[in-house]
């Protein structure tokens, strides 16, 4: 890339107004594909047309993807373009929301709204509680600020073991065993692969408390569904705040809808009214650092697959 190429194409057809504005905010010219020298493509379904588009125009330097997730774009994510996506744009959302989950959880606020009478109390407090966060990456570290408040003990588990600011122990997975005995609340914060997929199964279930709350705002499929359903049933754990799911949506009769000790809200870490506000100013500053020969924000590896 070099600080002479400004020709932007955005996709697929019909982006909303703010996207345009973005990429010309950001200093480029937005051109037809065939003329793009980068791309932008703010929809995160349409991955069939992307790879349409990449086909006819091979020599495209940078494509930006929408979301943090990039697990349904791997079949066409190479290593011969530089790819970003959404990654730490969406943590402070995503980080509200996993703190109220696991407040609501443990106050037991979810079961009070069910209730139509007045009921027994219940419920823990986090202050000076142990809480793991699996994953280090802006959702953690948005979350640890959240956090501060409340004097929690907190273990992040993360590819490196490298101090996280915040962080009172930063482990590696070998050590997510030990890092999940005790904890009160388990978020689940990190970016699904190969090698995270039922990262959360039986013996890691085992090793909660009947107290914890296991929180999950990042993929469905870091959790063995199945497994989940058993501890729940069992009184095992705490229980279990879901944004996300596996499969996703549940099917209306699935038996974790059915759970008091389940709560699950439909994947809203971030919703569409956050798109605007929050994608708009990566798109911007990045189409500014393209412009600039500069380092763009949200790299995705490919052979990590995040």
């Amino acid at each position: 890339m070099t600080s002479a190429a400004r020709r932007v194409a955005i996709g697929p057809s019909g982006a909303p107004p703010w996207v345009d504005a973005a990429v010309r905010e950001g200093g480029a010219e937005i051109v037809p594909l065939e003329d793009a020298d980068a791309l932008v493509w703010w929809d995160h379904t349409a991955v069939s047309e992307l790879r349409g588009n990449l086909s006819s125009r091979p020599l495209l330097e940078w494509v930006q993807l929408p979301f943090a997730g990039v697990e349904d774009f791997l079949e066409v994510i190479d290593d011969r373009r530089v790819w970003t996506c959404g990654k730490g744009a969406y943590s402070e959302p995503v980080a509200e929301l996993a703190l109220a989950l696991a407040l609501g959880g443990l106050r037991a606020t979810h079961r009070y709204a069910r209730e139509r009478r007045w009921g027994e109390p219940a419920g823990r407090g986090l202050h000076g509680e142990r809480v793991t966060i699996v994953g280090g990456g802006g959702i953690a570290r948005s979350l640890l600020a959240l956090l501060e408040p409340f004097g929690c003990r907190t273990t992040i588990v993360r590819r490196s073991d490298r101090p996280v600011p915040g962080a009172d122990l930063v482990v590696s997975p070998d050590h997510l065993i030990d890092a999940l005995a005790d904890a009160l609340v388990v978020v689940l914060a990190a970016p699904l692969t190969e090698e995270t997929r039922g990262l959360i199964g039986v013996d890691e279930l085992a090793m909660m408390t009947r107290d914890t709350w296991l929180i999950n705002v990042a993929r469905g499929a870091l959790v063995d569904t199945d497994a989940l359903v058993t501890a729940l049933q069992d009184g095992a754990i705490g229980g279990a705040a879901l944004d996300v799911t596996d499969p996703e949506p549940l099917a209306v009769d699935h038996p974790l809808w059915s759970l008091d000790n389940c709560v699950i809200t439909p994947h809203v870490g971030n919703t569409p009214e956050m798109r605007e506000p929050l994608l708009g100013p990566r798109i911007r500053e990045n189409v500014r650092a393209y412009c600039r020969g500069e380092a763009l924000d949200g790299i995705v590896d490919p052979r990590a697959g995040y």
